[in-house]
């Protein structure tokens, strides 16, 4: 797929707009934010290699950094230290107390150390596209990082090739909900069956469903339909009841997690977000189509979910109860009162 634009010219449409959000303006040219990122290879832009066995290790030098994955419609922005690192050839996960993350290696496609002009100095960060010039994951240095390591990584990891411009593929569709309602007997059967909640994407692909799919259709009591507006109920419930949570934002390269409380919850317009300190989550409410309490058996006991959906079936988010520690009781019992769709369970 070839780009739209040459790097000149992204540059040059880029001066003229230099306020806009990055996504934003890549998404108002008719560029990916890869191409915009590409634009500035060899003006503050080096690509690097975007493999994660080569980057964590040394990511983890950089001190305390700020984590960032996203969707369409939702940005999970987590504070923290990149710690305890686990290769993998399909998966890989970052499992440190602050930053927690599941990789799918095969989705790093390009990297990009970038060090841009700030109003307070020298903006570093790390960004990782996919194929199709989607952002996988980004780390965004602070003022307490570590910039000789960041000099160092950039070193280290830069490529042979320092092109410009990118060969991207066109963005796969996003699987809207699929199901065999021949198969729905062993979907439940298999489902009643599960140890660990790891165990269900597994079991779902076997079975030729998928998420969504398997909600609609395994039904009570292990999926029901909840108002569109539960995730923004749940958010305002946890931080009011200090109710410890488990909030998993990703795509198809990276998934990452925030464990524990939640204190400031802040609506602005059609977002929903989360202000703390050291996390922050901001949620597109009005991008949500569909909202599931889904209950899945463990050995622990059931973990219980809230799982929201876009139009298209894609998953935007999906919200446990925190349960290191203790049995999320007040998460499970209130996860349990929300309402069900009765309309849409029939």
């Amino acid at each position: 797929m070839a780009p739209t634009h040459t790097p000149d010219q992204i540059r040059a449409l880029r001066a003229a707009n230099p306020k806009a959000r990055a996504r934003d303006f890549a998404a108002m040219q008719g560029i990916t934010e890869a191409d915009l990122v590409a634009a500035y290879v060899g003006h503050g832009t080096t690509m690097i290699d975007a493999a994660p066995d080569a980057l964590f290790p040394l990511i983890g030098n950089l001190g305390d950094v700020m984590a960032l994955t996203r969707n369409e419609s939702c940005v999970h922005e987590r504070r923290g230290v990149y710690k305890d690192y686990h290769s993998g050839a399909h998966a890989a996960m970052v499992l440190g107390s602050e930053i927690d993350m599941r990789m799918f290696p095969s989705h790093w496609k390009f990297g990009f150390a970038v060090v841009e002009t700030g109003e307070d100095g020298p903006k570093r960060s790390l960004q990782v596209f996919d194929a199709a010039g989607d952002a996988v994951h980004k780390v965004h240095l602070k003022p307490e990082s570590d910039v000789a390591a960041f000099d160092a990584l950039v070193a280290a990891l830069r490529l042979p090739e320092q092109p410009d411009h990118l060969t991207l593929v066109p963005r796969a569709p996003v699987e809207g909900p699929k199901g065999d309602p021949a198969r729905v007997a062993d979907l439940r059967a298999e489902w009643q069956a599960m140890t660990d909640t790891h165990q269900f994407l597994r079991l779902t692909h076997r079975l030729k469903f998928n998420r969504l799919g398997a909600n609609r259709m395994v039904g009570a009591p292990y999926a029901a339909p909840v108002a569109r507006d539960a995730m923004t109920q749940v958010l305002h419930a946890a931080a009011d009841q200090k109710i410890p949570l488990m909030i998993f934002v990703g795509n198809a390269g990276c998934i990452q997690i925030h464990g524990g409380l939640i204190e400031k919850v802040v609506p602005m317009g059609p977002w929903i977000n989360v202000m703390d300190p050291r996390f922050n989550l901001h949620l597109r409410a009005d991008h949500i189509a569909e909202v599931w309490r889904v209950t899945k058996p463990t050995q622990r006991g059931d973990a219980i979910s809230v799982e929201a959906f876009d139009a298209d079936g894609g998953l935007i988010l999906q919200i446990f109860g925190y349960r290191k520690d203790a049995p999320p009781l007040a998460w499970d019992a209130f996860v349990k009162a929300l309402p069900v769709l009765e309309a849409e369970m029939a």
